[in-house]
């Protein structure tokens, strides 16, 4: 690119929407106990403008940390991503689900409207369609969880993932059995744990030691299930490599491990077979596209965490378009409170999941998708 035609940003921004409504409330398996209002739409998102027009989006940031992200990037070529995705990591790193996610894929949806290409394309190419699973949000009765798997079968998924942590390893069976019966060989079943919620030793709900998660992972495996995440707290890595080694059924995790070296001693030791980075955690795709590599290079399968609902799930159908080793995209789905099109909600174009159980990878430049306008506060 010549010097005449290099981009220069020159302002990023916090665009808030409109107040939106509220859908109702659900207990996610995650945090028993409390009960969390799911909306229609989001709070705010990320705008990075240049000089020529050009603007790229991503999700929200924390407010704080807009100060220091202008003071760093007004005047700065875009391109130069992966030095930026280390300056802004020192000056304004912020919280995971709250740091500066949204300005590197900002960034990067500028790359991509710059060139005309769609960033699977810029990414390596792939497949244009990827398949989902839905995962589950309710911690529910086998009747209830099973209900809902054959739902979501005949409108076309052909993947789901079910929550534990009952009271007792009997129910999580149950609950598990009764999924499996009712579909039967058409959908591909997960199985989430959710013990690694807290990088600390204490969680709400039902915590298991290593003896309830070696029971849990020898009977699922019996009943076919395709992976089970988190059975342990999520810097245990020498048990869990331990619980690894014990069986065929592949383990999975990673979605709160902050960094690079997390993934590597994950993979040195072999603790997990897949691996579940989220983009909003890692604070962008630039350190996405980094696990990716790792990943290939270890063997291992990568399956992104949910990436927050909205333009965070986007990139993430981009990087597992990208990558010939994610089989998956992970979309949090559990309607009719917890359906997905909430968070698509504010997009003009967002890609829905078809009859075919596929999902299309949008094919205009950057993300490929565009937001409402007619949401924005004004």
């Amino acid at each position: 690119m010549s010097e005449k035609a290099r981009l220069k940003i020159t302002d990023v921004k916090l665009i808030p929407f409109k107040e939106y409504r509220t859908i109702g409330e659900m207990e996610p398996a995650w945090d028993p106990g409390r009960s969390r209002p799911h909306d229609f739409g989001a709070e705010s998102f990320v705008e990075v403008h240049t000089d020529q027009g050009l603007t790229g989006i991503g999700p929200s940031v924390d407010a704080r940390l807009m100060p220091a992200i202008k003071e760093y990037l007004l005047g700065e070529d875009p391109f130069d991503i992966e030095r930026h995705a280390h300056v802004l990591r020192y000056y304004a790193w912020g919280a995971a689900y709250h740091g500066t996610a949204g300005v590197d894929i900002a960034l990067w949806d500028l790359i991509g409207k710059a060139t005309g290409q769609p960033l699977y394309k810029i990414w390596g190419g792939g497949s244009d369609k990827v398949t989902p699973y839905a995962s589950l949000i309710l911690l529910s009765t086998p009747e209830e969880r099973a209900e809902m798997a054959v739902r979501l079968m005949e409108e076309g998924w052909k993947a789901i993932k079910i929550r534990i942590h009952h009271e007792t390893l009997l129910e999580d069976i149950r609950t598990v059995q009764s999924v499996i019966e009712a579909v039967g060989d058409k959908m591909t079943v997960m199985v989430d744990a959710n013990q690694a919620e807290s990088n600390g030793t204490w969680q709400p709900g039902v915590q298991w030691d290593y003896r309830r998660a070696a029971e849990t992972t020898s009977a699922l495996q019996e009943l076919g299930v395709y992976w089970l995440e988190e059975p342990l707290t999520g810097f245990e890595f020498d048990k869990l490599a331990q619980l690894n080694a014990s069986v065929h059924m592949p383990i999975a995790g990673g979605e709160g491990l902050p960094g690079l070296h997390d993934f590597l001693r994950v993979c040195q030791k072999d603790s997990y077979d897949i691996l579940q980075p989220e983009i909003l955690v890692l604070h962008g795709a630039t350190a996405m596209r980094k696990i990716g590599t790792l990943a290939e290079l270890y063997g291992k399968q990568i399956v992104p965490h949910n990436g927050g609902g909205n333009l965070g799930v986007i990139a993430h159908l981009h990087l597992v378009a990208s990558w010939s080793h994610a089989p998956f995209l992970e979309i949090l789905h559990d309607p009719p409170i917890g359906d997905y099109l909430h968070g698509f909600s504010i997009m003009e174009n967002p890609p829905t999941v078809k009859e075919d159980g596929f999902i299309p990878v949008p094919q205009g430049p950057g993300l490929g998708v565009e937001i409402d306008r007619s949401l924005i506060k004004k």
